[in-house]
């Protein structure tokens, strides 16, 4: 049987969306009350026990880099002051066992561009996909953690879906199941890429996270580059699904798109709202706002 122990990271977005905040920092480093947006994917991805961590990054992107390396002036001088407190959260960031692995990806060619260029490193290994924007509070559960445990006993790709409102069928991947299926896995029929709701197949939508056999290279390459001037991840598994059964998995926890400006002020006020060291002053003052 074989194991999940790596995961795909595509960071290498240039976040135009959140300018001009992201035009030198990147959006996977703006923080959700005290940590970034990517550490929190990284702890998902630990928490499933994925051991080697692929980051897919871009020419401005050097700061998720350094976010994963030690820092040894920063440990020295915590050291100094005795803030065990902050030396431990800094160190505890990456675990011993855990390795990070840096790729390059030379142009923005979209996400189905960024998991081919990470497949010398898979080396014929079922894989994670994660993409940080997509923030899920599961309770600890771990998105992730469910999705491994599942493919462990099919040895099959699993894509991770959601139901959404019918007029935001466009802005995503959206499949079609098998009607006889019964949770918690889905059997696809087939995917589309952010079909009009009138040509939407159904409601579910494909969230960002994905266990992949590592076959969907090969139909990663076959892809050409389209009019969006992208090879589309969504069109390597509709080619995927001529050939092997691939899964939708609803998952338990609330998804908090903060790729968007929306997405990423709830996902903050939720996690805020989770801090003990802030909450009650918070909810106070959530609650007098428009007083």
């Amino acid at each position: 049987m074989k194991k999940v122990t790596k995961a795909i990271f595509p960071v290498a977005g240039l976040g135009t969306r959140f300018l001009p905040a992201t035009k030198a920092n990147p959006k996977e480093m703006l923080p959700i009350v005290d940590k970034p947006l990517i550490q929190y994917a990284v702890e998902e991805a630990i928490n499933a026990g994925i051991t080697e961590l692929i980051f897919v990054t871009g020419r401005t992107k050097r700061s998720i880099t350094d976010h994963f390396d030690k820092a040894y002036e920063l440990e020295n001088e915590l050291t100094k002051k005795n803030k065990n407190k902050e030396l431990k959260l800094i160190r505890d960031i990456i675990p011993d066992d855990v390795t990070c692995i840096y790729i390059r990806q030379a142009e923005p060619l979209g996400l189905g561009h960024a998991v081919l260029c990470a497949k010398s490193i898979i080396d014929n290994q079922p894989f994670a996909v994660i993409l940080p924007d997509d923030l899920i509070d599961d309770g600890n559960r771990g998105v992730t953690k469910q999705m491994v445990s599942l493919y462990e006993s099919t040895q099959q790709s699993i894509i991770a879906i959601e139901s959404i409102p019918k007029d935001d069928t466009k802005k995503y991947g959206i499949v079609e199941i098998d009607s006889d299926d019964k949770k918690p896995l889905l059997k696809l029929k087939s995917i589309i890429e952010k079909p009009e709701p009138a040509q939407a197949p159904s409601r579910l939508a494909v969230v960002g996270r994905y266990i992949f056999n590592p076959e969907i290279f090969s139909y990663l390459e076959q892809i050409k580059i389209g009019a969006d001037s992208e090879i589309q991840l969504t069109d390597a598994i509709s080619m995927l699904l001529k050939s092997e059964s691939v899964y939708g998995y609803e998952f338990l926890g609330n998804r908090y798109d903060c790729g968007s400006k929306l997405g990423y002020i709830q996902a903050s006020i939720k996690y805020a709202l989770k801090d003990p060291d802030i909450r009650n002053s918070l909810s106070k003052y959530l609650n007098n706002i428009d007083k």
